[in-house]
């Protein structure tokens, strides 16, 4: 049985508009993480270079809203940064 109350039926619409915003970011995220994986295995080291300041604001940003945590941000920076080094 729903509740009648207007603050859980607020909550309830607000969870789902905020859980649709986050997949939103969260596949926007991954999109620029796969593109600039698959530049770095192409071997299109140019490529990489260009995507990989884009690629970290994107990952600044999602770590600013909480889409990921600041340390996963980190940790993707840098393995990023190191693949693309090399």
């Amino acid at each position: 049985m729903a509740t009648r109350h207007a603050s859980a039926v607020k909550a309830h619409r607000q969870t789902i508009k905020r859980t649709v915003h986050n997949r939103e970011l969260r596949s926007k995220l991954r999109t620029g993480l796969k593109n600039i994986r698959a530049a770095i295995d192409a071997g299109d080291i140019a490529k990489a270079k260009t995507a990989l300041s884009a690629t970290f604001s994107l990952i600044d940003k999602m770590a600013g809203k909480g889409i990921i945590h600041r340390n996963a941000a980190a940790r993707y920076k840098s393995r990023l940064a190191k693949r693309t080094s090399k």
